[in-house]
Formats: structure tokens, sequence, C-alpha cells
């Protein structure tokens, strides 16, 4: 057996001991023995596609959703480089990757070899560890070497405390495919306990208590664990919970789902300034929520690993690893406030929104309360998931996700893919124009992959709908050629040249029945940026005049 068998033989063996059951595939060359090693163990489910970009953004959704290590293989050379988009979004949102990286053997390196580039610490600080492999060689040792070190690769990808990107680069020399020779000089199994190697991880220390307050909060953002026990001890609490639709905590009696215009009103936020907030997660869609964040008097963020904590507010006073909500008596007024105030903004905001059309803070509203119990909604980064935000009501039974680590528009297709191929039930993807046609060779699927069912709706509005609200409007001249980006494509035709399933809502009232069906299939909403910046206002001066009244 030539070396570079051997090697991603015994790779590909370790990673489905250590729990790995998903590969994704971008092929090349230099990475033949790792791609023909994953297409002979039937104990992995092979995902293979044409773009590293995608390919790598499809293993970041099946991670995300599954929170599983997922094994991503490419060959060397600039398809390497083209990984770093997901590497980066999965680090902020800790997410487990194992990124197998093939390369040339030193001797090429630095000589002008085709396809060769340095892609030692190719990515950096995005990656919780770097290994650089070493070229295979047969002699004993090799197997507990490789085997090791995959080992430690999926215990630090996945945590915890501290999940993320895991950088393996494989150099390999020809011959890249099987010589027909099985024999090597020492066997290639592992240990006879299932894994070579198993770190251990010492349990947290002992939870923050915080002492008995009336007037406390709990936040919850994107990323964050152990959601429900937090929302169960602040309801007995009786803590309102404001929560990102993405955080996992919008559900329920103490669910304030307005949080965003109501913390928008000054006078009322000063008025309602809590002595405790708690933050789950790290919040980030809504400005007067961070705003908020910074005038209050304790702040206590709870973050697993306790080098990584998220505060872009710098308003944290205390950070623990977990945090004991007690039951404080007295605290009905406090609740009842922010309830009385959630029902007068819901009331305002329903109201110009069902008279609205078909708009885009409507369509999010609508698409995320008609979706079954079990559904996965995925959202786009920009519009769709801060639409979502400041729209849609309290509910359970939905699952939501958004790449809210780095917050690109970029491989959201491929991510809403991976994340559908992941679930156990029907999925669905809310996302831009522009997000669409960022990552179009997501829908690029081949006949012998494994398909999601999964139904993209897209908000066209023929551009970057999230500058109209920003201060760059004013600017008539250069907005609409530098902002804008207005780009006239049918997505009718898109979605024929994929061999999609199409459907053109034009009216509110047929959501449920536009987004029916299986498989991948695309539903395109068209709305009008101005329009929709109108909207966003009507809101907000809605909710003041009933605030006031």
């Amino acid at each position: 057996m030539n070396p570079a068998t051997a090697l991603s033989t015994v790779l590909i063996d370790e990673l489905v001991r250590c729990g790995v059951t998903d590969v994704v595939l971008a092929p090349g060359s230099r990475s033949a023995p790792l791609a023909l090693a994953a297409h002979a163990d039937t104990r992995v489910r092979l995902h293979v596609r044409v773009d590293e970009r995608s390919a790598s953004y499809l293993a970041l959704g099946l991670a995300k959703r599954s929170e599983r290590p997922v094994a991503l293989i490419c060959t060397s050379g600039t398809a390497a480089a083209n990984f770093h988009p997901a590497v980066i979004e999965a680090s902020e949102s800790g997410v487990p990757l194992l990124l197998l990286t093939a390369d040339r053997p030193p001797e090429l390196r630095g000589t002008g070899a085709n396809q060769t580039i340095d892609q030692v610490k190719l990515y950096g600080s995005a990656v919780r560890w770097f290994a650089e492999v070493g070229v295979p060689e047969e002699r004993p040792g090799q197997v507990a070497y490789w085997r090791s070190l995959v080992c430690r690769a999926c215990q630090r990808a996945a945590g915890p405390p501290d999940p993320g990107p895991v950088h393996l680069n494989v150099a390999f020399r020809e011959p890249l495919i099987p010589d027909g020779d099985a024999s090597w000089c020492e066997p290639l199994d592992g240990d006879a306990s299932g894994a070579w190697f198993r770190a251990r991880v010492a349990p947290p220390s002992a939870a923050l208590h915080i002492p008995p307050t009336r007037r406390g909060v709990l936040v919850v953002g994107d990323g964050a664990a152990n959601v429900r026990r937090y929302v169960a001890a602040a309801g007995m609490a009786g803590w309102p919970v404001l929560s990102e639709p993405n955080g996992g905590g919008r559900y329920g009696d103490h669910a304030i789902s307005t949080y965003h215009f109501l913390l928008g009103d000054q006078e009322w936020a000063d008025a309602h300034r809590p002595d405790v907030v708690v933050t789950l997660g790290r919040p980030g869609l809504s400005r007067p929520l961070l705003s908020w964040l910074r005038r209050a008097e304790e702040h206590i963020v709870v973050a697993s690993d306790l080098t990584r904590w998220p505060d872009p507010t710098r308003s944290a006073t205390q950070v623990a690893q977990a945090v004991e909500i007690p039951i404080a008596a007295g605290g009905d007024a406090w609740l009842r406030a922010w309830r009385h105030a959630d029902h007068v903004a819901r009331d305002a905001i329903d109201a110009v929104l069902d008279s609205s059309g078909l708009t885009e803070p409507r369509l999010a509203r609508d698409l995320a309360e008609v979706l079954p119990n079990g559904s996965l909604l995925f959202c786009g980064s920009s519009m769709p998931i801060r639409d979502l935000d400041q729209a849609m009501r309290p509910r359970r039974g939905l699952r939501l996700m958004a790449n809210r680590g780095a917050s690109g528009i970029d491989g959201l297709v491929s991510t809403a893919v991976g994340a559908a191929l992941a679930h156990n039930g029907p999925a669905y993807a809310l996302i831009g124009d522009l997000t669409l046609l960022h990552d179009q060779n997501g829908l690029i699927i081949g006949p012998r992959e494994p398909r999601p069912d999964l139904c993209l709706v897209v908000v066209n509005n023929d551009g970057g709908g999230i500058f109209s609200l920003l201060p760059q409007a004013a600017l008539e001249d250069p907005f609409e050629r530098v902002f804008g980006t207005p780009h006239g494509v049918d997505f009718g035709y898109l979605a024929a040249a994929s061999g999609l399933p199409y459907t053109l809502l034009e009216d509110p009232e047929e959501l449920s029945r536009a987004i029916k069906g299986d498989g991948l299939r695309i539903v395109e909403a068209r709305t009008d940026r101005g329009g929709n910046a109108a909207v966003h206002a009507a809101m907000r001066d809605a909710i003041r005049a009933a605030m006031r009244d």
C-alpha cells in the first residue's frame, strides 16, 4: 500500500471512530487519496460540491445543525483559500469543522511548482488549532501518530468549552491512488476500545448565584446554550425574556418580541432599567438593545469558555460559566409592565403590517407563523433576520438559525442546504436576492448527492435593501450604484437553469400554498426598497403613538 492511501484510510477511519458522520468534498487531484478513502467508507455520508466555497458553507450548515464536527476536504492551492470565509464564520459562531487540506510535499514548496502555495497556518487565528500532518512514510509508529492527531483534532473542534474549526494540512507525494497492494508495515487498525485517544474535559465550575431581584431581564442572543433552562428560571423569577429569533428563547408568556421598538423609545427604556441583566450568547441585531445594555448597572455574561466571552458593548460586570437565577417575591408588577407594553406594541405592529400588502417585515412575520412544528428556518444575515427580530411573534416548535458569527451574506444558500440535510424535518430559508446571487453555486447539487427538503424564500428588492435604512440612503447621487446595487436578474430563469421548481409569490395570503412542496425549491417575493423603508418607519411611528396613548 502506498503511504498516501494508508494515511487517508486511517484518517477517515479515525474520524468515524470519533463520531464524524458527514464528509464534504470539493474534488481535486492532490486530495485524491482522501477523496477515495471517504468514498470507500460506507459509514460516512459523502457530499461532493464543485465549488470549494459552497462546499465549506455546506459543511458549516451540517455542523451547525447537527452540533457535531464535519470533515471538509479540498486539494492544494487556492482551493484551500476558498474555505477561509466559512472558517471565519465557524470560528466566530463556534461551529466545529475539521479542515483537511491536501498539500504538495515540502520539496515542491517555494519552487514555483504547480498549484502550490504556503498553506501552513493558512487561516491564522480563525482556527482553534493547526497541525502540519507531515508526508506519510511506511515505518512503525505512523498509525499511532495519525490516529492520535485526528482524535485530538476532533476533540479540539467539538470542545467543550470552545468549539470551532481545526485545520490539518496533509501533504502527499505521488502515487495518489491505490496501487492494489494491501500490505503495510504495521496494522492500520485502532486500539481495542474503539478510539485511539480520548480527551476528558473537567466539568464547569460552580454557578454564580445572583442575589434575589425583582427587576431582572434575560437577554438571549446568537449561539446561546442551555436556553430552555434559563428561560424556565427567568419565568420562575418573573423576568422578561428578550430573545433574538435565532437565540432560541422567543417563546412562552415571558417573551417580549417587540423589545427593539420598546427600547428605541428613550423615555420607556429609561423608566425600565433593570437591576441586573443576564446575557446568553451574543446579541447583535438591535441597536436599541445594545445601547440599553451599555447603561445596565449589573450585566452578567454567561459563557462556556472564560477566555472568549461575548461583550460587544463592553458593559459586562461579571462573566460566569453558569448562573443561578433566584426567585424573588414581588416581581409581578415589573413583568406586567413589560408584557403590557409588548401587547400594545404588538397590536401596533400588526396593524401596520396587515395593511401593508406584501412587504418584507410582513413576509418574515407570516412565514415564521405558518411553518409547521418541527421545521427549521434558516435566516439571511442582513435584513431577513432583522425583519424576524422586529416582526416575529413568540412561538414554539420552530428552530431558527443564521450565520451571525461574522454576519456575512456569503455562502448562505450552501449553509441552508447543509442545515436542511442535518435537520430531521422540513426546512425553509428566508434570504435576500443578493444573498442568493452571491451563492448561486449552492444550488448545484449532483444527481448522486443527498438532496435537502428545503424551500428558499427569496426577498427580491433588486439590490441591497438594508442600505435604504442606513445613513447612506441620504446620498442620493451615488447611493443607487454603490449601495443599492440593482442587478435585474430574473430568478425564474435562475431556478430553471438549476432545474428547480419556482413560484412567484404576489399575494401574502398565498404564502402557505406557495411554500408547499418537497425537495429544493425557490419561492420569490418581489418588494420595493423604498417601500420597505417606509414600512419600518410606519411601525416605529405607530408604536410611539400607541405608547403615548
